[in-house]
């Protein structure tokens, strides 16, 4: 048996068992099964309680359909496009294949290229170095840093936070219009912000962006998580996702789209892989031939376990059935949202307002807490992981929390100790591995803490805000 069917077979297997085993909300779907939905952790005021991991926005857990894939063919690992032995043959299948999943799931066109990167930041930067002389970039100063930072050798033009969806597309219309000179442009867009959850209007960005002689890319890291994804339907030109957002968190990354650009380019990295030819010349120098295909901005012995991880989450979550997952979502946003609504300390971050459709990321203050504070007091005391501080999306927090977009702050924890005010916030993400149980607990701490206050001593420590381990 080869080492697909192999995994086919037993992740199948397991599948089937651990999600006989979940109990489905009446109205939704059962959660997909994930590693950790069993592991506990130990309170600071006694005992241990099973882990509520909400946060999915920074890594999501692994699929078990995931994890059982590659167990199944880990020991059939081999060189990918390295040898003539059965295993690496087999991994070279493997790898190839994998690529036309990932493209079929994307819902890429006939000749786009699929490319594997180490993440989401890397197709960015990826794809900024191959970006023709003289482009123009415009970013919307909303997007995280991996779509706002890459682009240090082009002309960029900072879009400000629009307050609706048409705004946003206004925005970008106007300043294409307004470049000068007219010459080759890229817009980079998120599918979903990583601080609110909210969707962003990618189709009609791209409809904007074509009718000014401008290209696209979609930053989907926090929509391919929770929505379908295709380059076709939506008209974008490059797709860029990170793996250890998708449940495959073994390191890879996807850029996928035009192959233009990126054959016109150098390569990303030079090296094995990457070149097709290489010979000495009479002078001393050295000749290269590069690839034209995908190969060329992959140098260096392929992630094969990553890789193909990522195709069987693709794989995973198009057999779960988008609609049931979306539908369970909206239940668990729905479920969050109502109850910190119920809380008139908390005030929940937005840009385009409570009826703009999202996914499960909510960001989120609280009258009177240090958000490092109520953070640690979440895992401390109630065993629920979310994240604090500006989630790597300074100037959109700053916005939304009413002060200067241009200050300067910390990706983590802010060195403020419990009680003190901070500029950031806290954010709970969830997905389609998330129990109610979880949610439901991270609502009723929610109110506790807020209604009674933290029932153990905090002080920071490297920054973060930790439990007073001194403490009676």
């Amino acid at each position: 048996m080869s080492a697909r069917s192999v995994a086919t077979t037993e992740a199948s297997a397991s599948a089937s068992a651990s999600a006989s085993a979940e109990s489905a909300d009446p109205c939704c779907a059962a959660p997909l099964p994930v590693l950790g939905r069993d592991v506990t952790v130990p309170l600071v005021t006694g005992g241990e309680v099973t882990y509520a991991a909400l946060d999915y926005a920074a890594s999501a857990p692994a699929l078990q359909r995931v994890w059982d894939d590659v167990a199944a063919y880990a020991p059939y690992y081999g060189s990918v496009h390295r040898g003539a032995g059965y295993l690496s043959q087999l991994s070279t299948d493997l790898f190839e294949n994998s690529r036309v999943a990932v493209a079929e799931f994307l819902g890429c066109r006939e000749d786009d290229q699929v490319v594997f990167t180490r993440s989401t930041t890397d197709s960015l930067n990826l794809l900024a170095a191959a970006l023709p002389a003289d482009c123009q970039v415009f970013v919307f100063e909303t997007e995280h840093h991996a779509s706002l930072l890459p682009w240090r050798d082009a002309r960029v033009t900072y879009l400000n936070a629009p307050r609706t969806a048409e705004q946003a597309v206004a925005t970008l219309e106007r300043a294409l219009a307004d470049r000068d000179p007219y010459g080759p442009a890229l817009v980079c867009v998120t599918g979903a912000s990583n601080v609110t959850g909210e969707l962003w209007p990618v189709k009609e960005l791209a409809a904007a962006a074509h009718a000014h002689g401008a290209r696209i890319v979609l930053d989907a890291a926090q929509l391919a998580p929770h929505h379908p994804v295709s380059i076709s339907e939506l008209d974008v030109d490059w797709v860029a996702f990170s793996g250890h957002k998708l449940y495959a968190p073994f390191g890879s990354g996807v850029l996928a789209g035009r192959s233009d650009w990126l054959r016109a380019a150098e390569p990303y990295l030079a090296g094995g892989g990457a070149s097709r030819k290489v010979a000495r010349r009479t002078d001393g120098g050295v000749d290269v031939e590069w690839h034209d295909t995908a190969a060329r901005h992959e140098a260096g012995s392929p992630n094969v376990i990553g890789v193909y991880s990522i195709a069987s989450a693709c794989k995973a979550l198009t057999e779960a059935g988008f609609d049931e997952l979306v539908a369970r979502e909206r239940h668990l946003i729905a479920k969050v949202r109502e109850g910190l609504a119920d809380v008139p300390a908390v005030r929940v971050l937005s840009l385009f307002g409570d009826d703009a459709p999202r996914v499960g990321v909510i960001s989120f203050v609280v009258d009177g807490w240090n958000s490092s504070h109520f953070a640690a007091a979440l895992s401390a005391e109630y065993g629920i992981g979310v994240r604090d501080g500006l989630f790597c999306a300074h100037p959109l927090v700053r916005t939304l929390l009413g002060s200067d977009p241009q200050t300067q702050g910390e990706c983590g924890a802010p060195e403020a100790a419990p009680g003190e005010k901070s500029l950031n916030a806290i954010r709970v993400s969830f997905g389609a591995g998330t129990p109610d149980e979880h949610v439901e607990r991270f609502v009723r701490a929610v109110k506790e803490l807020v209604a009674d206050g933290a029932r153990w001593n905090y002080r920071t420590e490297d920054g973060r805000c930790v439990p007073d381990t001194n403490a009676a």
